[in-house]
């Protein structure tokens, strides 16, 4: 369910000359997120499907959120593994959001089972890419407690609400208090990294290499053992779909991206930096889902889906969350 208006688009002479937009019904939803949803169009001047994509908040409360966006998919635009970006506007006049419009990729989402392999490939050949230090990306000085201090925020968000349950609350706050011991273990050299892994945003075409990421919302000049962590994560892999990674799958997987990375080739390494950020990044799940929990309370939420309420709620058992501390977390 979303409530942006694009009348004010499709009647914008300058914008439909811009993209040779003839048909000004021609936008069709492609995909939504919790902050952002995007269209599809086709566009005469380009003569190819673009994608028109409104940021409707941040979560990385930055001011100039879609802006932040555009500028991360410049970075990238010579790894071929995401969307060329093409336009900005963030004046926040035609929508009362921000938006950019990028090519469109074809692919199927990330299949666990089958596409491992791909993934792997297409995580290495984005981290392979140098980056200069003088770039606009975030870059938290230590990342582990940066996620720590991103989960103690979102929880005090759950903690505090009207509709806050006790044993859930009591259940994560132990959670939490484990989170405490686990440390940051840091190997290679910084990069762009998404943060944001989940198979919804990967998409899949096979030997031929036209594998690519998108959804660049929380980019960070961080370490690559911290996307690893967040692919690799049951609160990750279980999202979209109804799966957890086997330890012999989450092996095969860092085997597969060592072998195509210019930085790792030592797995042993590499697992022992991201085992933490794999275990850091299930309280950020399970917080972040504490917190969307009480969003998902307000009848003016812009943007809701009944799946996701869902996924949010079985996060947040007692089930779940005890499978968490004791495969996750029971080392710390």
């Amino acid at each position: 369910m979303n409530r942006i208006s694009l009348d004010n688009l499709r009647k914008d002479k300058d914008f439909l000359e811009r993209f040779g937009i003839e048909d000004k019904e021609a936008f069709s939803i492609l995909g939504q997120g919790e902050y952002n949803i995007n269209y599809i169009f086709n566009s005469k001047t380009y003569n190819k499907k673009l994608v028109l994509r409104i940021a409707t908040d941040s979560q990385m409360d930055l001011n100039n959120q879609i802006r932040y966006e555009y500028e991360a998919l410049e970075l990238l635009n010579k790894t071929n593994r995401t969307p060329r970006p093409i336009y900005c506007d963030d004046r926040k006049e035609l929508i009362p959001y921000g938006f950019l419009v990028m090519e469109y990729l074809p692919g199927k989402h990330l299949d666990y089972k089958k596409d491992l392999k791909f993934a792997a490939e297409a995580l290495a050949d984005i981290h392979n890419e140098s980056i200069s230090k003088t770039n606009n990306l975030l870059k938290p000085e230590n990342p582990i407690e940066a996620i720590y201090e991103e989960c103690l925020k979102m929880f005090d968000k759950y903690k505090l609400s009207k509709y806050m349950d006790i044993n859930t609350k009591d259940n994560i706050e132990y959670l939490l208090e484990k989170g405490k011991n686990i440390k940051t273990i840091d190997i290679g050299n910084r990069t762009i990294i998404n943060t944001e892994l989940n198979s919804g945003n990967f998409l899949i075409n096979g030997e031929n290499k036209n594998n690519y990421i998108v959804d660049w919302e929380k980019p960070l000049y961080g370490y690559p053992a911290q996307d690893l962590g967040h692919f690799l994560t049951p609160t990750t892999t279980f999202w979209k779909t109804d799966i957890i990674l086997s330890r012999e799958e989450i092996y095969f997987f860092i085997k597969e991206y060592c072998k195509n990375s210019n930085q790792y080739k030592d797995e042993r390494e590499l697992w022992d930096s991201v085992k933490n950020y794999l275990s850091m990044n299930c309280l950020r799940g399970i917080t972040w889902c504490a917190m969307a929990y009480v969003e998902y309370q307000d009848p003016d939420k812009l943007i809701s889906n009944d799946y996701t309420y869902q996924k949010i709620k079985s996060y947040l058992s007692s089930g779940f969350l005890d499978m968490i501390k004791e495969e996750y977390l029971n080392e710390y």
